[in-house]
């Protein structure tokens, strides 16, 4: 089957029962999208699976179908878990998940912290077959004994390089080595690092892999720039850039939680704008919930965000990405950047990242990630670097001193 041809493709060749066809065709879902095409045919078979697609994709989709599929609606305990690495995307595929289900009679319970338990508690106890949540709460609610696992048979790692990156692996593999050792094991993952395979290689078997990842969407889908610029000079950069750009809805992204509380005081100050806020992980979950709605809901132009609530943030009105920080590493580049190219099939979006002249290399690094050489983005009429470094900027733009 070629995966790359997702739209010519119906959901009744991927191997899904009569019922759930019923269910996808009830809530509008007619072709499967490319991750869906290529991954459900190889999922449903019991294999374990590989496939790297981004958030945005059909991914929650193209791995919650075939465990519909297995579901017992009559057996009264979990059957399949599903980790996340934030509250904000368990509580999207939680909701994404249930409106797939419809009227299959398969019951979920969500476990992510910054939630009352009680109500995840219930949900154990009445019967749910599938759990959503994050690793953190998942082994609380197993430590406490609400959460057995004896008859599990699929775990799903969701967005797994990112559980890595902030510091899960040790929770994964205490959940992991909890879960029976005769399930199947689903892994989704933007980025394929080194730790990652590692993971795979320990707790999956001979598993199948799908290769949508997101490196091809960013250079195919995302116009992508580079700009240079003086330190103090990035916050006027940005006025003029936004002011060129006019974006529908924009992301600026920073690389630590001060840095983006101190932009999002400046912007304050400047456009006493309600459609402005910021968001990172030392935000209590409420207002971190009332932001992703207000930015789901349109009323929110612009957000300042950092890479950890970032990866969090599918919205499909995000028509820009602004990189005020250069990224930390490469394949956080494609996340940030994966957040838009999203408005529609014929529509690009675009991004462009501040460079600062000692971060040459940095952009050289991303660069060869993505297998494409990014054009300088053109202010007219501003400075944003000293004459004097002007003349070192294409020797220092390559790592080159």
């Amino acid at each position: 089957m070629d995966v790359t041809a997702g739209n010519q493709t119906t959901f009744e060749q991927l191997g899904l029962s009569a019922a759930t066809l019923r269910q996808l065709k009830t809530i509008g879902y007619e072709h499967p999208s490319p991750i869906q095409t290529a991954l459900i045919p190889l999922a449903v078979t019991g294999k374990d699976c590989i496939g790297q697609a981004r958030t945005g994709t059909g991914k929650t989709a193209a791995f919650m179908l075939p465990c519909f599929e297995q579901v017992d609606t009559k057996l009264d305990s979990i059957q399949v878990l599903v980790l996340a690495p934030t509250r904000e995307l368990s509580e999207q595929v939680y909701a994404e998940s249930k409106k797939l289900a419809g009227n299959l009679k398969i019951r979920f319970a969500l476990g992510v912290g910054g939630r009352p338990m009680g109500r995840q508690i219930d949900d154990l106890r009445n019967g749910a077959q599938i759990i959503i949540g994050t690793p953190g709460r998942i082994q609380d609610l197993m430590k406490r004994g609400y959460l057995k696992l004896d008859d599990l048979f699929i775990a799903v790692l969701d967005e797994a390089d990112r559980m890595l990156d902030i510091g899960f692996r040790p929770d994964i593999e205490r959940i992991l080595k909890a879960c029976p050792s005769d399930r199947q094991t689903l892994l989704l993952s933007a980025t394929m690092p080194p730790d990652v395979m590692k993971l795979a290689q320990k707790y999956m078997i001979d598993p199948a892999s799908v290769d949508l990842s997101e490196d091809r969407v960013v250079v195919d889908t995302i116009e992508q720039f580079y700009v240079t610029v003086d330190e103090d000079r990035k916050l006027p950069l940005l006025l003029r850039i936004l002011a060129a750009e006019k974006p529908q809805q924009v992301i600026v992204f920073t690389r630590t939680k001060r840095g983006a509380d101190k932009l999002y005081e400046k912007f304050s100050r400047r456009l006493k704008s309600e459609r402005i806020a910021c968001i990172h992980g030392d935000l209590p979950q409420r207002k971190r919930d009332r932001v992703i709605k207000d930015l789901r809901a349109g009323e929110l132009r612009l957000l300042i965000a950092t890479d950890v609530v970032g990866r969090g943030i599918d919205v499909s009105g995000i028509s820009h990405i602004i990189n005020f920080d250069i990224p930390e590493s490469c394949d956080d580049y494609v996340h940030r950047v994966g957040r838009t190219g999203r408005l529609s099939s014929d529509q690009n979006g675009r991004a462009v990242t501040f460079v600062t002249l000692a971060q040459g290399g940095e952009l050289t690094n991303i660069e060869k990630r993505i297998n494409t050489v990014l054009p300088e983005y053109q202010v007219d009429g501003f400075e944003a670097f000293q004459k004097k470094e002007r003349k070192t900027r294409n020797i220092r733009r390559f790592g080159v001193d």
